[in-house]
């Protein structure tokens, strides 16, 4: 019974890996938008899966991590897009008032 939940949870953290590292090496041709939202993604399901751990559900735990973390990866994006559309705003109206 030990040897086949510490084996589960062995194939449980390589799955995990495997998948940050193929996600990793899938980011090379994305844009801001997706590289942030699966980042946050991948930051949660690691951070869902250790607690989870710890409480006894570790895949419960890393697919809430990941929703949350998604979401969280996504409006942080938002929010630099945002901050980087009022720099642009307020660098053509300086430019303008030069002229």
């Amino acid at each position: 019974m030990q040897r086949t939940m510490t084996m589960r949870r062995s194939l449980h953290a390589s799955v995990i890996l495997l998948s940050a590292a193929l996600g990793i090496a899938g980011c090379a041709d994305m844009g801001d938008t997706s590289r942030r939202t699966l980042t946050g993604a991948g930051a949660g399901a690691l951070a869902g899966g250790a607690i989870g751990s710890f409480t006894g559900d570790f895949g419960w735990g890393a697919l809430i991590g990941a929703g949350v973390g998604a979401a969280g990866g996504y409006l942080y994006d938002q929010s630099r897009q945002a901050e980087q559309r009022a720099y642009t705003r307020g660098y053509e109206q300086g430019s303008r008032s030069r002229q």
